[in-house]
């Protein structure tokens, strides 16, 4: 406790009163300021509506008083003797009409003034108080006359008068005017009455005279005279101190408030200019309502005042509460914390005589307190007994040691490794036995020697090792001038007997196992063969440079025609050929990029931070040295040529999946176009959706085949001559799994590329002769169409064989179609093929003859029996004199060779004749008959006892 000293302490229980004190003032406060806000709003609201309701009692009173003197005028006007006057201009006669109403007008409606006007708007008669000043002019009274309806005007000088003009009519014309007018005195009466407010009636004057000044009624700060007034001696002095501390009238937006001896009051101005249609220029004329509001704001003050003397009071109360709840437990809480520092000196016995455990059913947080501090006071206790009894064992366990340090001495001259301990300043201070054996030195030579100059000559110093230890590996050469790989295992040993700190170290040579290592991570990157980067390298290379903002390009790389070089060469001459391939690209490329072999033939180069044009010089660069390399084998020159397709990152893809099936994609794009043997993705969108158009359609091949959803159909081969239909061509569709059938332009391209077309090849020739069965009609042959990679498989002769076998079909029957192309292309395979397959006693036929190689000497070579010409030909025959002369000499060449004509795509009846005079023999096309399925166009053929299918 001392080193803490007495700091200043506050209890817990005054910071809880603080804080909750804090907390309810601060709610007490709210709520007293919340109810005020919503007396106050509430108070604001009902006298909003009280201005509204008597502005319209104000404006009710006008307009009320407005309608009272026009009929008043009306019926003055509808006097008969008045009319009469009027019309001779007489004016004895107008006054004597006026007298006996005047008394009635001026006693009973408090009609102030009665004026006659002539039809020239001249004054003829008149009864009451003449105001000149306050009277409208002649202009107001002509403009009656000329409206001939009744017109109501305010005048307002130093009384405010209300007029009200009727035209008077004889027999259709208007012969006069009658005028009356009466004060706003009873109008103001009025209000008073219906608002209960005081009111006072002011003008302002525009121009102020002197005696002005003197006048009582004037109020000097607004510029106004006060011309009516209810309660005048209370409502005068509340005006005057109005129009000293408030602005004019004219600029209140709102209701005024005033504080005045004691009381306050609220004024409001209504402007009668606003709400009198003709009022002229008295635009200063405003009524002024005086509410006394003193006995309202007193009872929100009261309210609010009551509001918070009951927070204060729940605040207090709360505060008393909190620390009648708090003393006791805060006193046993003073308790422990005097008692727990007896713990630190041992006073264990004393401890537990101070704290007590409660005995309530329900124990608090202070009650758990005090339960763990007696149990920790009997731990501690405990402890203390096992420490005694610690020291007697170790004690026993020093004696040990000193038995474990002789056998330790005895290991480190029996280890083979090297054991060292050496100081701060570096000098060796123990060597074991195998040192003195690796190093050619004794342990003389050895001790004081620098251990950084013997065992680790590229560790300037170790100092650094004695605050953690640690591990390295170094070089250290041997006795006999070797280089020996040392893994070092370092230790700090404490000081001994007050002397200096010292490091062990203990290394093992794993020079045979470095040497292990490196051979194998060579082969783990590399290819045996080639020495290039292999797959696993490359996709890890590919892995670290495919990041968001790098850019670059990947060469895919094909060897054409590899196969042939393993099979005429053998498997040594094709190794030799991958090798200089290798060495070629490397040579090529340099530096320049990764280069890998993926397997196979296939090779593939990552070019970092190149573009387009880098990517296709290089790939032009390839191309023409893979032309130089020439492998001769038996006198058989092979050639290196290969595929290059480059994709670029990241605008062909953003990862190394999609960049190298894009590479891969861009790779058969570049088989496909021979022109220059490489091929850069274009439009990365129009290519992708290419390749996955291509995978979707392989997946689809693959589970046609497997689910057997091809359909054949079947399109006649009419003989031109007779027009028997004896021929059929079968042709290929895909089923939908909806039923849909879908065109060989669909799939049959697909197939070649994904090598798919065997197993559809095979598939047609199958079912063709399954078909050719069951038909019982004798002298009816199918065609079915092979492709050229059928003309390279090895064991198309023996399928042919076993399934003629297995469906007993009749090989003279079947006819097989390959195109002019495939069976040119590579002449000497396609001859032995055919002339094997006509031995088995099928037909053949060349198709599509005419647009591709066209050499008559293949013709006369080829085992044909039929010749298809083809229908580009064939459509544009009658226009074309041309392609007359090319299908002409077709057919005669093939007469000459004893072979028959079909001309193909024969789609209207005018073709017919030309056709037959170029002696074609059969014709086959849309006109003649459409493609259709073969169990519905040969239902007549077919039996129901010769099903071998």
């Amino acid at each position: 406790m001392a080193r803490f000293g007495n700091p200043r302490r506050l209890s817990l229980k005054w910071r809880a009163l603080a804080l909750t004190s804090l907390v309810l003032l601060g709610l007490a406060l709210l709520i007293t300021w919340n109810s005020n806000s919503s007396l106050t709003e509430q108070f604001h609201h009902s006298r909003q509506m009280l201005h509204e309701r008597q502005q319209q009692e104000i404006e009710l009173a006008m307009q009320r008083s407005a309608d009272v003197l026009k009929q008043l005028a009306s019926v003055v006007a509808s006097s008969r003797a008045l009319r009469d006057a009027l019309s001779k201009d007489d004016a004895r006669t107008a006054d004597q009409a006026l007298t006996p109403q005047w008394p009635t007008l001026q006693l009973d409606a408090g009609i102030d003034d009665i004026v006659v006007f002539d039809s020239q708007g001249q004054r003829l008669a008149h009864h009451g108080q003449l105001q000149q000043a306050l009277r409208p002019g002649p202009q107001w009274v002509r403009a009656v006359m000329k409206a001939e309806r009744p017109k109501i005007m305010l005048s307002c000088r130093q009384e405010c008068r209300q007029y009200a003009a009727v035209p008077v009519l004889e027999d259709g014309r208007n012969v006069g005017v009658v005028m009356v007018s009466r004060s706003l005195a009873e109008v103001t009466r009025y209000i008073q009455l219906s608002t209960g407010s005081e009111i006072a009636l002011l003008v302002q004057q525009s121009n102020q005279l002197s005696s002005d000044l003197k006048n009582p009624r004037f109020l000097a700060g607004w510029q106004s005279s006060l011309l009516a007034v209810t309660h005048e001696q209370q409502a005068l002095p509340i005006l005057r101190a109005a129009s000293r501390q408030l602005a004019s009238m004219t600029q209140w937006d709102h209701a005024q408030r005033l504080a005045f001896e004691g009381h306050h009051y609220e004024l409001t101005a209504v402007s009668l200019a606003d709400r009198m249609v003709g009022s002229g220029p008295d635009h200063g004329t405003h009524f002024l309502l005086i509410s006394d509001i003193t006995d309202q704001l007193i009872r929100i003050h009261r309210t609010t005042g009551t509001a918070l003397l009951i927070a204060l009071t729940g605040w207090l109360a709360a505060e008393i509460l909190l620390l009648f709840i708090l003393w006791k437990p805060m006193a046993r809480l003073r308790q422990l914390s005097r008692t727990l520092p007896r713990l630190a000196q041992g006073n264990f016995d004393v401890v537990r005589q101070h704290i007590s455990l409660s005995r309530r059913k329900f124990h608090d947080e202070i009650d758990v307190l005090a339960g763990t501090t007696l149990d920790l006071t009997r731990q501690l206790e405990t402890l203390e007994g096992e420490v005694q009894s610690r020291g007697q064992q170790l004690e026993l366990r020093v004696r040990e040691l000193a038995f474990e340090r002789d056998f330790v001495s005895n290991l480190l001259d029996t280890a083979q490794v090297l054991i060292v301990t050496h100081d701060r300043h570096d000098r060796i201070t123990l060597v074991n036995r195998y040192c003195c054996m690796m190093t050619g030195l004794t342990e003389s030579e050895l001790l004081q020697q620098r251990f950084t100059k013997i065992m680790m000559p590229e560790l300037k110093h170790s100092s650094h090792l004695f605050d953690q230890g640690g591990q390295q590996e170094g070089v250290m050469y041997a006795a006999d001038g070797e280089p020996r790989t040392i893994v070092w295992y370092h230790t700090p040993l404490g000081a001994q007997s007050g002397g200096e700190p010292e490091l062990i170290s203990v290394g093992l040579d794993i020079t045979e196992r470095k040497l292990a290592e490196q051979r194998l991570t060579w082969l783990a990157h590399r290819d045996p063969l080639t020495e290039l980067y292999n797959r696993r390298f490359f996709e890890e290379a590919m892995a670290r440079s495919i990041i968001p903002g790098a850019w670059g390009a990947v060469l895919y790389l094909d060897l054409d025609r590899f196969k042939e070089v393993n099979e005429l060469g053998g498997h040594q001459a094709g190794d030799r050929l991958l090798r200089l391939v290798a060495q070629a690209i490397a040579d090529e490329v340099g530096q320049k990029g990764i280069i890998a072999r993926l397997g196979g033939d296939e090779f593939a180069i990552l070019l970092e931070q190149a573009d387009a044009e880098l990517a296709r010089d290089i790939a032009k660069m390839l191309v023409q040295a893979l032309d130089q390399i020439v492998l001769t084998v038996e006198e058989r020159h092979h050639r290196a040529m290969a595929s290059i397709g480059i994709a670029l990152y990241p605008l062909h893809g953003d990862s190394p999946n999609e960049l190298m099936a894009n590479a891969d994609f861009a790779m058969y794009k570049a088989k496909e176009d021979r022109s220059q043997r490489w091929h850069l993705l274009s439009t990365v969108q129009h290519e992708r959706n290419e390749l996955q158009e291509r995978v979707y359609w392989v997946e689809r091949l693959r589970s046609a085949l497997l689910e057997d959803r091809f359909e054949l159909m079947l399109q006649p081969i009419v003989h031109l001559a007779d027009g028997s239909i004896l021929h059929y061509e079968t042709l290929v569709r895909l089923r939908e799994e909806n039923g849909t059938l879908i065109s060989p332009g669909s799939f049959i391209p697909v197939a070649e590329r994904s090598g798919q077309i065997v197993a559809l090849d095979r598939w047609v020739l199958r079912h063709t002769l399954q078909l050719l069965c069951r038909i019982t009609t004798e002298g009816i042959s199918l065609a079915v169409n092979l492709s050229g990679q059928s003309l390279h498989d090895a064991g198309l002769k023996d399928f042919l064989v076993g399934e003629l076998d297995a469906s007993g079909a009749d090989p003279k029957r079947l006819i097989i179609e390959v195109t002019e192309t495939a069976a040119v292309t590579d002449f000497a395979t396609a001859r032995g093929v055919l002339e094997g397959i006509r031995r088995l006693g099928c037909e053949i036929a060349l198709d599509d003859f005419g647009v591709g190689f066209s050499s008559f000497h293949y013709l006369e070579q080829l085992p044909a029996d039929y010749i298809k010409i083809d229908g580009s030909f064939i459509q544009t025959l009658p226009e074309s004199e041309e392609n007359q002369l090319i299908v002409k000499a077709i057919a005669d060449i093939a007469r000459g060779f004893g072979k028959l004509t079909i001309a193909e795509f024969v789609d209207r009846e005018a073709l017919l004749p030309i056709l037959e005079s170029y002696g074609i023999d059969y014709v086959q096309g849309y006109y003649l008959g459409r493609p259709e399925h073969a169990t519905t166009l040969l239902e007549k053929h077919i039996g129901s006892g010769n099903n071998n299918s």
